[in-house]
């Protein structure tokens, strides 16, 4: 029973193998064929090795950070059409879109906008109004003012500016609010009728109250240019002026000045001032102004020193070398720019 059992299989392992040899060759035969005919379709038509092909095909794959807005980017070369990353030839009009800023469209980063920031000349004149602005106090230029006119026996010409004598008698004197502790002393003004006349005329007194804002005291000489002096109050117009009259500035002590104690005076210059300081061991100083329009230093900081001076319109000027000789009017040999 056990011989019987084993002959089978013995018989039918033996046509299996032989039956089996044939096949694997026509197998492998065909494997073979199939690998050259790969081999010489991989190698055919570009001539470039396929490890080259593949290393430029991983190359032009764009990556995260070079998509617009950080999306991923899509494996389609980009279109012609899309946006470039440099900044268009045709500046924006700056004028915002209504639905908003689109999230497809690049980014400001790669597009600037034309109105993220305003050209040096716009900034500059946007600067000096705003400086104007701060300094001038009451009187800003290009600001017109309504008020009377009334007049007054202005003597030599000495007011309360402590200029001292006038060499004319075009002078005003400004109401106690606009004189604004002396702050208007030396400041021109062009002063217009209904009737179209005009003068220019100098601040260099105060009328004191009940003189009411707007209104300017005239010499008697200034006021009968505009209307007979029996008018008595005259309806005015009145602007701040940059003319082109003064020569130089000039720079007086007050009496009684040392190196202790000092008064500065700043004496024709075109345009108000509206700051002066002194040079001292810890840097620029600036004093402190009076209604007599003289700026004190009450310990002697800096007295004898460097002088600058500022105007309304934020110019500076430095005079050096100015020697400290109470009550002498001593030319600074420079001049606040024409506005």
């Amino acid at each position: 029973m056990r011989a019987t059992k084993h002959a089978v299989p013995r018989v039918r392992r033996g046509r299996g193998l032989v039956v089996g040899v044939p096949l694997a060759l026509v197998t492998v035969g065909l494997l073979v064929c199939v690998a050259l005919g790969l081999t010489g379709v991989s190698g055919a038509g570009s001539g470039q090795p396929a490890g080259a092909a593949a290393g430029a095909t991983a190359q032009s794959m764009p990556t995260t950070a070079d998509g617009p807005d950080g999306a991923t980017p899509s494996a389609v070369p980009p279109s012609p059409t899309a946006p470039s990353p440099s900044p268009s030839p045709t500046p924006s009009t700056g004028t915002p879109s209504p639905s908003g800023p689109a999230t497809s469209k690049p980014s400001a980063a790669s597009k600037p906008s034309a109105t993220a920031t305003p050209s040096p000349s716009a900034a500059g004149s946007a600067r000096t109004a705003a400086a104007a602005a701060a300094q001038a106090g009451r009187i800003e230029p290009g600001t017109s003012y309504q008020g009377v006119a009334t007049s007054y026996d202005a003597a030599d010409g000495n007011g309360a500016c402590s200029f001292g004598p006038s060499g004319d008698l075009m002078i005003a004197a400004m109401n106690h609010t606009d004189y604004e502790t002396s702050r208007a002393c030396g400041a021109y003004v062009r002063v217009r009728t209904a009737n179209g006349a005009s003068i220019t005329v100098r601040i260099v007194n105060e009328c004191p109250l009940p003189c009411a804002p707007g209104q300017l005291d005239l010499s008697r000489e200034a006021f009968a240019k505009l209307a007979d002096l029996s008018v008595g109050r005259l309806p005015i117009t009145w602007t701040l002026l940059s003319p082109g009259e003064p020569d130089g500035m000039s720079v007086r002590y007050k009496t009684g000045s040392s190196q202790w104690w000092c008064g500065i005076q700043v004496i024709g210059h075109r345009n108000p001032v509206a700051a002066l300081e002194v040079r001292t061991a810890g840097g620029w100083r600036q004093l402190t102004r009076t209604d007599y329009n003289y700026f004190l230093s009450p310990d002697g900081g800096g007295c004898g020193g460097p002088i600058r001076v500022t105007d309304i319109y934020g110019e500076q000027l430095t005079v050096d070398g100015m020697a400290l000789r109470p009550d002498v009017v001593q030319s600074a040999r420079v001049q606040f720019a024409r506005h």
